[in-house]
């Protein structure tokens, strides 16, 4: 990955070539406009699950005709559901053919049967043109060879053409995905600080009071930032002086994770980050810090994580091991100033409101990054202005979003030096989110099963629908039936598993009382079901034969490996049982086979 490793020095995103100037170049210019209007259309539709589900790599799809008129379009509306391209191409219909589909990044083949590339070529799509290529390593490139096998004309944006509009449109693509690509870039989630403060610089009054600085619009926005994140992280200082709950308070969709950071655990017994029956609270804290309320905090359900030092840099690889994508802090000064120093904040977010309230000791948003002269101040890059009611809003990246182009060398380079190069050789495969290399082994895929249910059989739209429903499967309660019923029409495998974990934890009188009993088979059994129909699936398990498999969670002990392997991986150990009974079978369907010779 050093590649792609992330320059803090880099300049602001700029275009990298001038517009031709030979005698074709007005049409050429206006071919490049109508490419750069249709791959920012796709880089908005990606956005549009923004807040609903969990943060996820965003993927939109435009098709278009000939005529330049739109045909259909699709985007992801969460890990685990239909292609934003598979969405496209049905919405458009016969005018697929022919056409020319704009995608604002690569397909990632998170589904093991390349569908989202399969329903662009059996449409019959004739043109792609891609924004960028997928910044993950083992999914680069990937779709777009295999477009080009099937003889589709694929274009990339920066790479097979180039201009100030198509550059433009390219960084849309890179800006809308940015917390992908800092992932695919760095060990750290996308960072972004977030505060409200007043005309003189002060985020509360002398006393520490704060509500409420910004106007009701700027908070309203505040709270669509926290849908777009996977968690929102503030200091010990925060939870005493502020009790915030820290919701999205949008009554849907999707609300993050809270997670605090204090070492001396020196917070109150009563707050309201405490109350988890709605969404889960962490504490993060030095490596042995208060015992006695380290087990008060657990009979809360609060989960805490102990740090040999804690500092923002070591927390922020942590949850990125845990999958996050997405970090908002709305800390204090001095943490904020701390998550700076460490270089793991990139996007800055103010809210400015037209007051004034003074005082030598009041705080301000940023505490000592020690520095002494206003040459060593931090400039923003591409900074936008924004007026949200009475206040303004200004936004910019302390870091910019790292470019992917050139990647050097490649990976077709690199195997034609060295042809026995094979990065994903290894006798550990770890496998958690379902965009990861072996994502199609999660029980989150989305991959469709039809499984027993009372006297007949109904089809789940994942592995984790069928396991969540039965949690509450034969119960005699209306409440049970209902729970059933919601979560096999969830949208996406991640609200099934909402719905499931929150009413068992809100309501365990409706969770059947074997239910710790058959968890393990109840699993087993869905997860056999997806194996055996679909056949792609099987084969790549069957491929990881002499290989262990770990289902790479931090923080799910039971199912997952665990932070040091502590976990007791028993997804990654049904799935190895079932590819034992299936060579078990391939042996004794040989032997017969010999037999019979």
């Amino acid at each position: 990955m050093a590649s792609l490793s992330l320059r803090l020095s880099s300049p602001p995103l700029i275009c990298r070539a001038s517009l031709s100037s030979n005698g074709d170049s007005n049409g050429r210019n206006h071919h490049h406009a109508t490419d750069a209007s249709f791959i920012k259309r796709a880089a908005d539709l990606s956005e549009m699950s923004a807040g609903l589900t969990s943060p996820h790599p965003n993927f939109g799809c435009v098709i278009a005709t000939s005529s330049g008129k739109v045909a259909g379009e699709g985007y992801l509306y969460a890990q685990g559901t239909k292609p934003a391209e598979a969405l496209a191409v049905e919405a458009a219909g016969e005018l697929c053919r022919g056409s020319t589909a704009y995608l604002n990044m690569e397909p990632g083949d998170c589904h093991g049967d390349h569908t989202a590339v399969s329903a662009l070529v059996q449409a019959g799509v004739g043109r792609v043109v891609v924004g960028i290529r997928h910044p993950l390593q083992h999914l680069r490139g990937s779709a777009i060879r295999e477009l080009r096998s099937h003889g589709v004309e694929v274009n990339v944006l920066g790479e097979d053409f180039q201009s100030k509009v198509l550059e433009d449109a390219r960084k849309c693509c890179l800006l809308v995905n940015a917390p992908l690509i800092h992932r695919a870039c760095s060990r750290v989630p996308f960072s972004v600080l977030k505060y409200a403060m007043t005309l003189d610089g002060k985020i509360a009054a002398s006393s520490g009071h704060a509500a409420w600085i910004s106007s009701k619009l700027s908070r309203t926005r505040v709270f669509e930032l926290r849908g777009r994140s996977d968690a929102v992280i503030v200091g010990g200082n925060t939870v005493r002086q502020d009790d915030p709950r820290l919701t999205a308070r949008h009554g849907q969709g999707h609300t993050p994770t809270r997670i605090v950071m204090s070492q001396s655990l020196d917070l109150p017994e009563k707050a309201n980050l405490w109350d988890v029956s709605e969404v889960s609270t962490i504490v993060a804290t030095q490596r042995g810090a208060r015992k006695s309320y380290q087990k008060f905090l657990a009979s809360k359900g609060v989960e805490v994580v102990e740090f040999d030092m804690l500092n923002p840099r070591e927390v922020m690889e942590y949850f990125h091991l845990r999958g996050y994508l997405s970090i908002l802090w709305e800390c204090g000064g001095t943490l904020a100033a701390s998550a700076i120093s460490s270089g793991v904040i990139h996007k800055v977010v103010a809210f400015i409101a037209p007051k004034i309230i003074g005082g030598s000791k009041a705080p301000s948003p940023v505490g000592e990054l020690g520095m002494v002269e206003m040459t060593q101040a931090l400039n923003l890059i591409d900074v936008c202005y924004e007026q949200v009611g009475p206040d303004m809003l200004v936004s910019g990246f302390l870091q910019p979003v790292p470019d992917l182009l050139p990647v050097i060398p490649s990976e077709d380079a690199t195997f034609e030096i060295d042809p026995s190069v094979n990065p994903f050789e290894s006798s550990i495969i770890f496998f958690y989110k379902t965009w990861d290399l072996y994502g199609s082994f999660s029980n989150f895929s989305p991959h469709p099963i039809r499984m027993p249910y009372g006297d007949d059989y109904r089809t789940w739209s994942s592995v984790e629908h069928y396991y969540q429903a039965n949690k509450f499967v034969g119960v005699e309660n209306p409440l049970a039936h209902d729970c059933v019923e919601k979560i096999r029409t969830a949208k996406s495998p991640e609200e099934a598993a909402s719905i499931g974990r929150s009413k068992q934890r809100q309501q365990p009188e409706l969770v059947r009382s074997d239910w710790e009993d058959v968890k393990i088979e109840v699993m087993y059994m869905a997860l056999k079901c997806k194996f055996s129909t679909y056949p792609h699936l099987k084969t790549m398990l069957l491929s990881t034969a002499g290989s262990v498999l770990v289902e790479a969670s931090p923080h799910d002990l039971f199912w997952g490996g665990g932070r040091e392997g502590e976990g007791l991986n028993y997804l990654g150990r049904l799935l190895m049982q079932l590819r034992s009974e299936y060579l078990g079978e391939s042996s004794v369907s040989a032997e017969n086979t010999s037999l019979a010779l």
